[in-house]
């Protein structure tokens, strides 16, 4: 009992923690997104109010401060829905569809209809694999969603190595950061799963690909963990800094991949080694150190999504035992 009150009194920090922190679209609508799934309705309905408060007429979400971002506002969708239902104001139905909208007919893209990261600027970045899918998918928009993580895999995806490069230029036909970014493999990883979260069961040939794409993202990543169960920035370069982030990315990863039925229960002493790990990081006031940080993401600090996926990582371990829990007591006698 009392390590539970411990690790929840750890998660409280963690969170006040986060709502001290300045916010980019991406970073309010990951937060809200692991507020929801933390279980923290009403606060994951306050930041969707305030990514409403800040949304652009042509219905992207969050644009408190504007560098252009065409998928990261999307992040703020599902949580928008959310506030939908769980308030029944309209405004927030009508915010969350105009952002929908932005996605399916006015956000640039390539010829082959893939989203580019941001405006103007003719890139596709692995960052968009956890922005714009899992929002077309939990909006209804189930073969967009798939489209999307198929052309992002496309661009990007690199089969040797079994990870993810960063960013393609579309116009220059070329890598603008080929690094296979640890982060950038996390988001990957979670976006991917956050989708398989939201497909119908009839989209079964779907779900069971986009599945395999996270096995094989893990199978990458893992390759290159440390000994101490963290990973370097760029996860094959050992000369650039050991980062947090990626370590609770793909235990969440894990811990809900198991409980769907879709991932080996093997993984999952890698996620408890990795969440341990991460429980070490956490200093006394609530911050995750260590992860890739706010705002220039070369150095290791603290950042609001390195807050948010300890939260992520802490209700898919929770969801995940109390599915293990309720799967031994309804099993038959001797099974």
């Amino acid at each position: 009992m009392k390590e539970a009150s411990e690790k929840e009194e750890r998660t409280s920090r963690v969170i006040r923690a986060a709502l001290a922190m300045q916010r980019w679209p991406w970073e309010q609508g990951v937060l809200a997104q692991a507020l929801l799934d933390w279980g923290d309705a009403e606060l994951a309905v306050l930041m969707a109010h305030e990514a409403v408060v800040n949304q652009y007429k042509d219905g992207r979400l969050g644009m408190k401060y504007d560098r252009g971002a065409a998928t990261d506002p999307a992040s703020n969708g599902e949580p928008v829905l959310f506030a939908a239902s769980a308030t029944g104001d309209a405004k927030y139905k009508a915010a969350a569809q105009r952002m929908l909208e932005y996605l399916l007919y006015r956000a640039p893209r390539t010829r082959d209809r893939v989203l580019f990261h941001n405006e103007n600027q003719g890139q596709i970045w692995v960052d968009a694999f956890f922005m714009s899918p899992p929002f077309l998918a939990v909006a209804g928009e189930h073969e967009e969603a798939v489209r999307q993580v198929e052309g992002m895999r496309r661009y990007l995806w690199d089969p040797a190595m079994r990870l993810f490069h960063h960013q393609w230029d579309d116009d220059r036909k070329e890598f603008s950061r080929a690094a296979f970014w640890g982060v950038g493999n996390g988001w990957a990883a979670t976006g991917m799963t956050r989708v398989l979260g939201s497909l119908p069961v009839t989209m079964r040939s779907e779900r069971e690909r986009i599945a395999g794409y996270v096995g094989e993202t893990l199978e990458g990543c893992l390759a290159h963990q440390r000994m101490d169960s963290l990973f370097h920035d760029v996860v094959d370069d050992p000369s650039t800094f050991v980062e947090t982030n990626l370590a609770q990315m793909l235990a969440y990863a894990i811990y809900r991949g198991v409980a769907g039925g879709w991932l080996n229960r093997t993984y999952l002493s890698r996620a408890d080694a990795m969440r341990e790990r991460v429980y070490e990081m956490v200093d006394e006031r609530g911050l995750v150190q260590g992860v890739c940080a706010a705002p220039t993401f070369d150095y290791p600090g603290t950042a609001p999504e390195g807050q948010a996926f300890f939260l992520f990582m802490e209700a898919a371990h929770r969801d995940a035992l109390s599915k293990d829990s309720v799967s031994r007591s309804t099993a038959a006698p001797g099974s």
